[in-house]
C-alpha cells in the first residue's frame, strides 16, 4: 500500500498542470458551446412541437 501511494505522488510530480488562463479559456469554450447547443435544441424542439400540433389539429379535423 505504501508503494502505491509512494508511486501515485511521483506520478503526480510528472504532471503538467494547465495555467489559469489555459483552464480560463477553456472554461468560456465549453459555456459558449453548452449556451449554442443548448439555443439550437430548443428551437428544435418548438420546431417539433409546432409540427406535432399541426399533425395532431390536421388528424383531427382541425378541432381545437
Amino acid at each position: 500500500m505504501l508503494d502505491f501511494l509512494r508511486e501515485t505522488r511521483e506520478e503526480l510530480k510528472k504532471v503538467v498542470w494547465p495555467s489559469r488562463d489555459e483552464v480560463l479559456g477553456s472554461t468560456l469554450v465549453v459555456l459558449a458551446a453548452v449556451i449554442l447547443i443548448s439555443i439550437f435544441l430548443f428551437i428544435v424542439d418548438h420546431g417539433f412541437e409546432a409540427i406535432f400540433n399541426w399533425l395532431v389539429r390536421w388528424g383531427t379535423g382541425g378541432a381545437s
